[in-house]
């Protein structure tokens, strides 16, 4: 790993040169594919869910001419977002191009698979209730995935990345499965801690929660329908329709009361530095951890998190590198040369391993 932690934004690219203008590159094109995977593992759901999900497959410049076989990186999509909302302005292809074009990265394969659902997305856990997202990925989406493509099938030329709820997803899928993936980048992660609020302060709806019968009860609002799938991943109770959950504030002579215990239960889960110390030895063995966050977050919870949740890596001597930057979690990320151009792909072509003869 190059450095720690960078928190002063702009470090990396001046010295990488990312800030300078594209060199005048011809650009070669690849083709995005779709494929469809039923899931047997998504099977088991009550939810609604469709087990039948939608794949997004970038097959880089090259990929049709040669037999080359290449390293993957997996993407995962925030909440209220889909992989085929990721590709449908042709932005995404466009940096990944120009990227392989400048050599900002040597060419990869891009996966991004579809983790919607009828309530917010997936949170990338395993519940009986909202579906088993990181069964899916590791058991059926990766043997799927170097199955029907010229992968390098080998941790080391396996990378997660992911904005947001998604950012978050790759994390987890570090810190539990670093047999399978050996770099991970997240781009402004949530849930890394718990920030300065205490959640029975969090703004929620909790009434409109117990009375309503369907999701389309919830209403529009994001974050109560977000606590519905968080309290259907760590508190699921198969007996109590409609949503099969309990809550960390059940009702009281008809007002929200704080139940300890279901609270303590849902951090424990969804809050990523509660499962650090045990993850440790696995994020020890990673090729690369990077992740960013916007300064200017109207959630300041998740920069105080990913604040701290750095200082807990070095703590443990987790070899990372976490830089705070000028902006918010969305007008940063996806410019002509944004955090994904920036920053990720120049990460990507540090760490992964492109040869296959020497995984």
């Amino acid at each position: 790993m190059i450095t720690r932690s960078l928190f002063i934004s702009g470090v990396l690219l001046c010295l990488s040169g990312a800030y300078a203008p594209a060199r005048s590159q011809a650009i070669q094109h690849g083709t995005v594919i779709t494929e469809h995977l039923p899931s047997a593992i998504l099977q088991e759901n009550r939810t609604g869910l469709d087990p039948n999900r939608t794949i997004k497959i970038y097959l880089p410049p090259g990929y049709k001419d040669t037999g080359k076989s290449y390293p993957v990186l997996y993407y995962f999509h925030s909440i209220f977002w889909n992989a085929e909302k990721m590709f449908e302005d042709g932005n995404l292809v466009k940096l990944l191009e120009r990227g392989f074009a400048n050599g900002i990265s040597r060419a990869f394969i891009f996966v991004a698979a579809d983790y919607s659902t009828p309530t917010t997305g997936s949170i990338y856990e395993n519940s009986p209730i909202s579906g088993r997202w990181l069964d899916f990925t590791t058991q059926e989406l990766v043997p799927f995935i170097d199955s029907h493509f010229r992968t390098i099938p080998h941790r080391n030329s396996r990378a997660l990345a992911g904005d947001f709820m998604g950012g978050r997803g790759a994390l987890k899928l570090a810190m539990t499965h670093a047999d399978l993936f050996s770099v991970v980048y997240a781009l402004h992660p949530v849930a890394t801690g718990t920030g300065q609020l205490p959640w029975p302060y969090v703004q929620i709806d909790w009434k409109r929660i117990y009375q309503a019968k369907t999701y389309a009860d919830l209403g529009s609002d994001h974050r109560t329908r977000l606590f519905v799938t968080i309290s259907q991943a760590f508190l699921p109770n198969p007996s109590r329709p409609p949503f099969y959950c309990d809550y960390f504030m059940e009702p009281e002579n008809g007002e929200p009361g704080l139940n300890v215990e279901n609270t303590k239960k849902t951090k424990a889960g969804f809050l990523l530095d509660e499962t650090l110390y045990e993850s440790a030895a696995n994020l020890r063995t990673m090729r690369g951890i990077a992740f960013d966050w916007g300064r200017f977050d109207a959630t300041t919870a998740h920069v105080y998190s990913n604040q701290a949740f750095s200082r807990k890596l070095e703590d443990l001597g987790i070899e990372h590198e976490a830089e705070e930057y000028r902006g918010n979690p969305w007008d940063r990320t996806w410019t002509e040369y944004g955090r994904f151009y920036a920053r990720l792909l120049p990460f990507m072509n540090r760490h992964l391993v492109f040869n296959a003869t020497n995984p």
